[in-house]
This record gives structure tokens, C-alpha cells and sequence, in this order.
């Protein structure tokens, strides 16, 4: 049977995951995609990079991006003409938003579909409380599975977790050569910047000097710092340091600062350097070297507690010195290079839509406890949405919710200040969950996603 799947995106790499994931779909799916309006939306520019590659059911997205709609305009659309699945690839307060409301207000509502860009190791409380009312929840890794499944069952939550080989991998390099086409030459060490990892200038900085030293130790390298956006245009996770901004004057010819699709990035380098990016798991998968830098630790802030043990970590040394890695075999199967026999979140999905046709979809329970009706409800519409809510009871959440949010943060800082000063005092398992219900602040800016 044909199925119809609506794909809604918001931000630059929900954008480019959930229309990859989609292209990665089985052939007999109709595709459909649309953009939604929030403060992070991606520009045209960021969408037509995201949606480079795509199969011929989207490929057209890349050259004519559609343009962004209201939440109501996305709700209102599948009432009137209901696909048999959504994929809700968003940030998570939106998500939480558009899930609600097609529970709410659409009768016979179609299949959740949901998930989170590239790594998603360790596992959020976050990411999986506000998508807690989907049906599927996709995942690219084994090990990414067994972690958001058990963290599932610690906050009581019900969504099924579902393994897909990251939609990024499946391609192969977007310029093969032919007969009419020179084999492009590998000249560039690319480094996949990442909006806010590290955080801090001086960290940003001291990369920027390990690359300008690279670059002047081997002027025949290109090293490009890869970033997802140009001034002005806005990122999944904030970015208070662009590298542009953070280049000498004196840098390295060969050292620039460039955007556009990493998969073209990719057919040019010859090796790939990284804090956390998933642009490693792309290099690895496509056998281009790869360096990821432990030189500010190993942690969970960090995002990349996934690449212990794979064989890729390194130091600013070893950048400097040309010394580049591979993945360890014992490694890649648990993370992200499982076979693309295992993937099983297209048949489970086609599952959930069989139960659909026979009126059989759970309504399922929203994690978030919280009272307050209407006006809690519009004061999460309010938080998602930010200027494009234009309704007056939002204005009105705005008004009452700052205030008590703000002192909700004091108080949490003080309680963690307060324990972290208690002799003999640990902190909190990472994985833990708290309390359905409450809103734990965010550890990571993978927990925004």
C-alpha cells in the first residue's frame, strides 16, 4: 500500500536529518515536506545546503526551499487532507507543540514519527519529555536504543524507539567521477565547527590557533573551518563566537571560513577534524581520516562521551602533525555503523499506520504533569514560538510565566550551589531522570535539540 508522510522541519540540522531520513524512506512513500515558522528557522541558504543530495521525491527542495508556515497552517493542512505518518523534526518545545495539537485537533490523527539529529548519546530526559506523545521515536544507533529505551522506562514514558542508520551515511560522494569529469583532488583538512562546542572564547580561540598552525605547517592543505551559518543566520544551538569573527589577521592563507553542504566538503577532504560533530560518523562512513580533539576533556557537555574508544581521538598535536584516524571494528557496530539490515523504524512505522487504517492508535499520555489548562499551554506555545505566536493569551502567559520562571532558575541554582557545598555531597546520575512532570534545566545543548 502507498503511504503519505508529511516531513516538518524548523532549524538547519532538524531540517537536514528529518529530510534525509525521509529520502532514506521505502520507494512506495509519497514525501511531502514543509517548513515551520519559529525564531531558528533555517534560511533559504541553510535549507538549500540541508536538503542537498536528497532522492528524487525531494530533490527539488534544494533548489526552491519551501517557505516557512504557521503551526496552525501545519495543524489545519493535515486536517483537511490527513497523511497516513508526520515526522515532527523539530527543536523539542516545538515538537512538544505541533504533537499536542495533532492529538487535539485532529480527529483520526495520523502516525508520530520523531527523533533527534545525529548523535544522541549519552541520552536527554529533555529531548525524550517533550516528544513523550509520538508513536515512533528514531534513533541511529544500537547503543543510542538500549540508553533512551531504559531512560524511558525510569520517567514512565511510552514511545517505541526505532534504529535507523543515519541518513547521512547512505550516500555516496556527490561528485563520482566519469568520463568527462576530473577525480576531484583531496586537498582539505575540514574541521566541523559546531555552534557552541566548546562554549567558551578562549577554547574557540585556541582551536582557531591549533588550525592557523596547522595551516602554516602544511601550506598544501586547505584547512576550512565548516560552519552551518553565515552572520545573521540562526543555528539549532546558539552561537555567541563565530569562528569567522575569532580568525586573525595574520592567519594562513590557506586557513578559511566556509559554509555550504558537508558532503561536498567531504568529496574534497582528506581528513576531518572535530570536538563532537557528526560530521565524523559522515567522514568514517565515506573512509575519510578523521581527529577528534579531547584536548578540553571527555564529557557529557562535550557531547562526545560516544567517541571513546574509537579510535579517532587526538590532540591539537596531532592535528598539527598531519596524524589522522580510523574507527576500531569493535566500535562500529554498536555506534552508527550498524547494518542497514537492522533498521527496522520503516516497517515499524508502516506497523503503526496499519494500526491507524484500523482505528487502533493509543492515545498516548503526555509526560508533562504540570497545571495550569489553557494558560500553561499557551505559555509553552509562547516559548516555542516566540514572535511568530501572535495570540493575545500568549501575551499574556508571557506577562505572568518570566517572572516565575526566572525565579524558578534562581532557586535551582541556589539548590545546586547549596549540594554542591555539602560534605561529601555527589552529583546527580546524568542519566536520571527527574520526576515526570517537572522540567529539568538543560545539561547540554543536544538536551535543546
Amino acid at each position: 500500500m502507498t503511504r503519505r508522510v508529511l516531513g516538518v522541519v524548523d532549524t538547519d540540522s532538524f531540517a537536514k536529518w528529518g529530510a534525509h531520513l525521509l529520502s532514506a524512506a521505502p520507494p512506495d512513500w509519497r514525501l511531502e515536506l514543509v517548513t515551520i515558522a519559529t525564531p531558528t528557522a533555517a534560511s533559504r541558504d541553510q535549507l538549500r545546503a540541508a536538503f542537498h543530495g536528497l532522492d528524487e521525491r525531494l530533490e527539488h527542495l534544494a533548489a526552491d526551499p519551501p517557505e516557512p508556515i504557521s503551526v496552525d497552517a501545519v495543524v489545519e493542512r493535515v486536517r483537511a487532507d490527513p497523511p497516513d505518518a508526520v515526522l515532527v523534526a523539530t527543536l523539542g518545545p516545538v515538537a512538544e507543540l505541533l504533537i499536542d495539537q495533532l492529538h487535539r485537533r485532529v480527529r483520526r490523527r495520523p502516525v508520530i514519527l520523531t527523533g533527534l539529529p545525529g548523535i544522541s548519546y549519552p541520552a536527554k530526559w529533555k529531548g525524550l519529555f517533550l516528544r513523550a506523545r509520538a508513536d515512533l521515536f528514531v534513533l541511529h544507533s544500537r547503543r543510542e536504543v538500549r540508553e533512551y529505551a531504559a531512560l524511558a522506562t525510569e520517567g514512565g514514558v511510552e514511545p517505541h524507539f526505532a534504529l535507523a542508520t543515519l541518513p547521512f551515511l547512505r550516500a555516496a560522494p556527490s561528485a563520482t567521477p566519469t568520463r568527462t569529469t576530473e577525480p576531484l583532488h583531496r586537498d582539505a583538512v575540514v574541521f566541523a565547527a559546531q555552534p557552541s562546542v566548546p562554549s567558551a572564547e578562549e577554547d574557540r580561540r585556541a582551536l582557531v590557533g591549533w588550525l592557523a598552525d596547522a595551516a602554516a605547517a602544511h601550506p598544501e592543505w586547505r584547512v576550512v573551518i565548516k560552519t552551518r551559518a553565515v552572520r545573521g543566520e540562526q543555528q539549532t544551538h546558539r552561537e555567541t563566537y563565530p569562528y569567522a569573527d575569532l580568525l586573525p589577521n595574520d592567519a594562513p592563507a590557506n586557513l578559511t571560513v566556509e559554509t555550504g553542504p558537508m558532503d561536498a566538503h567531504l568529496d574534497r577532504a582528506l581528513a576531518l577534524v572535530t570536538v563532537s560533530s557528526t560530521a565524523m560518523i559522515e567522514a568514517v562512513g565515506r573512509g575519510v581520516p578523521a581527529l577528534t580533539l579531547t584536548d578540553f576533556g571527555v564529557s557529557r557537555g562535550l557531547i562526545n562521551e560516544v567517541f571513546a574508544g574509537s579510535g579517532t581521538e587526538g590532540t591539537a598535536a596531532d592535528l598539527i602533525a598531519g596524524r589522522f584516524g580510523s574507527v576500531r571494528p569493535e566500535w562500529r557496530d554498536d555506534n552508527y555503523f550498524h547494518p542497514a539490515a537492522d533498521d527496522d523504524w520503516a516497517v515499524r512505522a508502516d506497523t503503526f499506520m496499519t494500526a491507524r487504517d484500523a482505528g487502533l492508535l493509543p492515545d498516548r499520555p503526555a509526560a508533562r504533569r504540570s497545571r495550569g489548562g489553557a494558560l500553561r499551554r499557551a505559555w509553552e506555545r509562547k516559548v516555542a514560538l516566540g514572535a511568530h505566536d501572535r495570540s493575545v493569551l500568549g501575551g499574556v502567559a508571557l506577562v505572568i510565566g518570566t517572572p516565575i520562571r526566572s525565579g524558578k532558575r534562581v532557586l535551582r541554582r541556589m539548590r545546586r550551589l547549596r549540594a554542591s557545598a555539602e560534605p561529601g555531597s555527589a552529583p546527580r546520575a546524568a542519566t536520571a531522570p527527574p520526576l515526570p512532570g517537572s522540567r529539568p534545566p538543560a545539561v547540554s545543548d543536544r538536551a535543546r535539540a
